[in-house]
């Protein structure tokens, strides 16, 4: 909800039973409390973001030579300016050092940039679904402070809002293992001072024809500095060996710097074996895989010899352990889901994951969580597919996807979100479900498992298994309107709607577009959310889904809310109220009481507001539910303040419980929320000064959480309460402030509401401007047919005569 204006109901419907539109971001205004009487500043600090993305993998150890490529890489991207190239695609066979080569140069030259390091792994060869340039783009985005709610739908706007955040900034972009130009190009910046570089096993050439791109071509190792190399990781392990056997062991890894590697840490674990045992070994590996042989030749011989040669060193229930996580629905997993994978306990799965981590078959990235190469990715797929029977494979993905599917439904139910979750029961529980105590802990998990989740949807879609799928991914809604993307909800979305309707199952189905409504609704798209809703009403009458039929009719009241058509609101949401009384459903009975008294006060039916509101909060406090008590009482201090002037003292008291409320459950957001509404009685009030203070608060509170909306709703009450203090001067910067930010995301009626306020504080010092604001907010609020929108338009109208 957005907070109610002095001039004009601004509120929309809260996020509870119901879903609105979440736009927000960072603003550049920085925010500072001085004594009252002298007010509260905001210092223009230039487009300012919380953090500079760092986003480098780390410096690669006992890294060796290459100084002739890092002298080109040099002389192709420096100086920085308009004459050096803005891109470099470093090319090469796999396993040869790319990804090293690169992150070496960056590292070195990280102070030439700082404005920070983007980096991503596209995955190009990975035996999985490639990172698409639109993915790419929302993680860039968001690491340069933009949240999810601002990022737009489709890839050529994405694009556009990068290039705009990355103009007149220094930032370095690392794209890794790209396959294609269509990966690369949507994720070239246009300012001169951004440097782009690309590895690739393809050469790319559309990037030098049309983007001028320069190659830095990687060849394998001379084999002096393969020697080098091994002699630099075995050194403090082994005795001096032989160089003659250290020169045999690079030439059968073919020179190329992860066999190399590889080979070198498996004789560092060994030390008392003799080198030439270990090369003879080696020797005597026969191929295992054969997923390279589009690659054919020395390199590619070299690779599949020593991967072969450290998974067979492993024991059997490592190498076992190490074909399965090949199955595994993502790159990079924690020790929990591969316990699962091999049905071990997880401290079994710790100790085989340390036993591969220990040959350097994968590699730990955090506590508890691990990752593939591509290329040994492949192979461990690979080894499954031949090694492991299609019983045995099929077993292990179904035991992962359920640790998803059921874990997902435990953190789902900690975040106590709208979203109804249905019983997971596509495949039989794990032993273990973690359990999650509070809201931050289930998200936190989400967050975590987020890129799994996703490809675990589309796994098991492409398995044939289209009750898991669709149950998974209805099971992902709790986080999607915390953190993410459009681009993401319409991906699951869709996919859980097909598989739905595969599994011709019309519960499924209608919670599918019911989602579909929700994600519509947050883009703005308030036509289409009431086409879906209608529609998904429809059906749960249809297959007599008698809860379902409940929360589509509260979620279409809370569109038409959104709308401002309150005689429409109030028909679903009397509808709603009548259907929670008749499920005995108490909850939804207080929720929908509160909604409906938004409904109530949108149509100056103040009496029956103040009834619904009251009776809202005594059944959540009967409940014990805070969140929907806290949510009452803003509602009940909305209607009591706008029903007549003797109400604004009981006013201030319902917003000041409900602001004590929101400070003692340490809720940010909610209580910025309540700050806008207690603002807005305080004012009425005349309590500007105090007024002041509270938006202060709310401004600071709604940039943290990256807000706009509500940010530009607290500067435009800010200038409110200049005004009420007679300094009209004072009161333009915020006000202008407001109407860029809502301008920018197409708020229409808080943008009216703002207009009109700048053209009020304009009015004294500039008619021109004070005319064009109030002529385009009279337009604005013509669009509208409630009863404040007429009388804002007919007060105004008869300001511009």
């Amino acid at each position: 909800m957005n907070p109610t204006d002095r001039n004009a109901d601004k509120a929309v419907p809260v996020p509870m039973d119901g879903t609105r539109s979440e736009l927000s971001g960072t603003a550049s205004d920085v925010v500072q409390a001085r004594d009252v009487s002298g007010g509260v500043h905001f210092h223009r600090s230039g487009p300012a973001r919380r953090d500079v993305p760092r986003q480098l993998l780390g410096d690669v150890r006992g890294f060796v030579n290459r100084s002739a490529e890092l002298g080109r890489l040099d002389r192709v991207l420096f100086p920085l300016g308009p004459d050096a190239a803005h891109l470099t695609v470093i090319v090469g066979t796999a396993g040869v050092g790319k990804t090293a080569l690169a992150l070496r140069w960056a590292h070195r030259t990280q102070d030439q940039f700082p404005d920070g390091q983007l980096y991503v792994n596209l995955r190009g060869y990975d035996p999985g679904t490639p990172i698409t340039a639109e993915q790419a783009l929302d993680r860039f985005i968001r690491a340069l402070d933009v949240p999810p709610g601002r990022i737009p739908a489709d890839l050529e706007a994405k694009a556009t809002l990068y290039r705009s955040l990355l103009a007149n900034l220094r930032v370095l972009v690392v794209l890794d293992n790209a396959e294609s130009v269509g990966q690369v190009r949507p994720l070239i910046p246009g300012s001169d001072g951004c440097r782009v570089i690309v590895t690739s096993r393809n050469r790319l050439a559309g990037l030098m024809a049309r983007d001028g791109a320069q190659r830095v071509i990687v060849e394998v190792l001379p084999e002096s500095e393969s020697v080098e190399l091994i002699t630099a990781i075995t050194a403090d392990y082994r005795a001096q060996d032989d160089p003659a056997d250290i020169a045999e062991l690079a030439r059968l890894c073919a020179c190329l710097p992860l066999a190399l590697r590889i080979a070198a840490e498996r004789a560092a674990t060994r030390p008392w074996m003799p080198l030439g045992q270990l090369i003879q070994d080696l020797r005597d590996e026969s191929g295992l895989w054969d997923a390279l042989t589009a690659e054919d030749g020395e390199e590619a011989d070299g690779v599949r010899a020593v991967f072969a040669w450290s998974y067979r060193a492993l024991p059997v229930d490592a190498a076992r352990m190490f074909r399965l996580l090949g199955l595994h629905p993502g790159p990079e997993f924690s020790v929990q889901a591969a316990a699962e994978l091999a049905d071990v306990t997880v401290l079994d799965a710790r100790r085989l994951l340390d036993s591969i981590c220990g040959v350097h078959l994968i590699e730990q990235t955090a506590p508890d969580r691990y990752e593939f190469h591509d290329l040994l990715r492949a192979y461990a797929t690979n080894a499954a597919h031949h090694q492991d029977s299609l019983e045995e494979q099929y077993a292990a993905l179904s035991r992962v996807l359920a640790w998803y599917l059921h874990v997902a439904h435990a953190a789902g139910t900690a975040m106590r979100t709208p979203a109804r979750l249905l019983p997971p029961t596509a495949l039989p529980a794990p032993s273990t479900v973690p359990g999650f105590p509070a809201y931050l802990d289930g998200a936190r998990w989400y967050e975590a498992e987020w890129a799994n989740l996703l490809a675990a949807v589309q796994a098991a879609e492409k398995s044939g298994l289209d009750r898991v799928s669709w149950q998974l991914a209805l099971m992902l809604r709790p986080y999607f309107t915390r953190d993410a993307t459009i681009a993401d909800r319409l991906q699951v979305i869709e996919t859980a709607l097909g598989a739905a309707r595969r599994d011709g199952d019309s519960v499924a189905e209608a919670e599918a577009l019911f989602a579909l409504g929700s994600a519509y609704s947050a883009q703005h798209r308030l036509a289409d959310a009431v086409r879906v809703h209608r529609e998904v009403l429809r059906l749960r009458r249809e297959i007599d889904d008698r809860e379902g039929e409940l929360l589509s009719v509260n979620m279409l009241g809370v569109l038409f809310l959104m709308q401002r058509r309150f005689t429409e609101a109030i028909e679903q949401l009397e509808s709603a109220r009548v259907l929670s009384r008749e499920r005995d459903d108490t909850e939804r009975e207080a929720t929908a009481l509160f909604n409906l008294a938004e409904a109530y006060t949108g149509s100056r039916r103040y009496p029956e507001a103040i009834e619904t509101a009251t009776r809202s909060l005594l059944l959540s406090r009967e409940l014990g539910d805070e969140r929907r008590e806290l949510v009452a009482l803003v509602m009940l201090a909305r209607a009591q303040a706008d029903s007549a002037e003797d109400g604004r003292e009981e006013a201030l008291v319902s917003a000041g419980t409900a602001l004590d409320l929101a400070r003692a459950r340490n809720e940010d957001r909610n209580e910025g929320w309540v700050l806008l509404e207690y603002a807005r009685i305080q004012r009425l009030n005349g309590l500007f000064n105090d007024a002041l203070v509270s938006c202060q608060r709310a401004t600071t509170l709604h940039r943290a959480l990256e807000d706009r909306a509500r940010e530009a709703a607290a500067l435009d009450g800010t200038g409110e309460a200049y005004q009420g203090l007679e300094r009209a001067a004072d009161a333009v910067p915020f006000h202008r402030r407001a109407v860029t930010i809502f301008r920018q995301l197409d708020d229409r009626w808080p943008l009216a509401v703002a207009l009109g306020n700048l053209g009020a504080a304009l009015a004294a010092t500039d008619a021109a401007e004070a005319r064009a604001c109030r002529q385009e907010a009279y337009e604005l609020f013509e669009g509208y047919a409630d009863p404040q929108a007429r009388e804002n338009a007919a007060r105004i109208g008869r300001l511009l005569g």
